[in-house]
């Protein structure tokens, strides 16, 4: 098992009740698939740099985790494919 970190953000419209499921979610994906140390850390709303899709300001949540490739790589997937997440980075924290 490698450490990864993993920042997401969320939509700024997306509801508080919402948000907490969505979370609940994607530490479901990593939960499942036998990934241990998961800790989450909610930066909450932060404003963006640049704008993104007409966005000026999203919800940062950012994940660290003791798992294997499998995980990482459904993790990544679902994410991709979530309208309510704006972007995603996976980095893997392992040192050399």
């Amino acid at each position: 098992m490698s450490k990864y970190e993993v920042m997401y953000i969320i939509r700024p419209t997306v509801e508080t009740e919402a948000r907490k499921t969505l979370i609940e979610e994607v530490n479901a994906i990593l939960t499942t698939r036998g990934t241990e140390s998961v800790i989450v850390n909610e930066w909450g709303l932060k404003e963006f740099a640049y704008e993104i899709d007409d966005l000026r300001k999203g919800y940062y949540v950012v994940l660290t985790f003791l798992a294997n490739a499998d995980a990482v790589h459904e993790l990544d997937r679902v994410l991709g494919l979530k309208e309510t997440i704006v972007r995603h980075l996976t980095v893997n924290r392992d040192e050399k």
